[in-house]
Formats: structure tokens, sequence, C-alpha cells
């Protein structure tokens, strides 16, 4: 990651889920972590592709997604990426946490996005990748 900015891939079919995930981040997560950006993707073979060209810091994949799930995808990336980026799964149900271990993600967020606990649980993932104390 540069200092200048954290690049967060966002992954969900839902044009509204990825402008709600937008608006929580804002530009930057944490006043002692560099801005992000946000790349947005809709479907599968695009975030594959994606991580196949590198230089994100961090994922953010909606469990909901159809017809990929953002619970399967992360279980994919970890099994196949040998360093891939810490991966935060969105999920809709508290029982779906079990799934979101099974899978390896970093850490999960509940529907609906909260603009309070998705940027805080974002800006606690970068600051681990970075090595920074909170």
């Amino acid at each position: 990651m540069s200092d200048e900015t954290a690049k967060i891939l966002l992954y969900s079919d839902d044009r509204t889920t990825r402008e709600q995930v937008r608006l929580a981040l804002g530009r930057r997560v944490a006043s002692d972590l560099p801005e992000i950006e946000v790349y947005e993707t809709a479907t599968q073979p695009a975030v594959l592709s994606a991580m196949d060209a590198g230089g994100f810091d961090l994922l953010i994949l909606d469990g909901e997604a159809n017809p990929a799930g953002g619970i399967g995808l992360c279980k994919q990336l970890k099994d196949e990426i040998a360093e891939c980026p810490p991966i935060l799964v969105l999920i809709i149900r508290v029982a779906d946490s079990w799934l979101a271990t099974w899978s390896r993600a970093d850490a999960v967020s509940m529907y609906p996005v909260d603009p309070v606990r998705l940027p805080s649980a974002v800006a606690d993932l970068l600051r681990a990748r970075l090595g920074r104390a909170a």
C-alpha cells in the first residue's frame, strides 16, 4: 500500500449495495490511514480478473451477491492466492458468521450497511496490513 491511497476492491451484483458501501467508507476510513480508492465489480469473473492484475490492499465481498456469493468467492480467493489481501464479507444473517469463518474471511460486517461499523472494520484491517496500532 502506498502512503497516498489504499485500493479496495468492492464486489456486489447490487448497484445500491455498492453505493451504500462507497458512501459509508467515504474518502478516508480513519485519520491515521491513507485515502482510499474503491474499485467496483459486479461479477465473479471481474473480481478474478482484478485480482490477477493485483494491487489491492483490501476486498469487500457481498455475501448476498448472485449468482456467486461473496462467502464462496472469499474461500476461492483465500485458497488460490498465496498472499491474498484481507477480505471483509458483508452478511445479512448472524448465522452466516460461521460460513464467513469457514471461508477464512478476515472480518464480517452486517447488513444494512452501517456507516460507523463498516469504516471501523475496514480501518482495523488496513491497520493490521500496515502494521499500525489503532
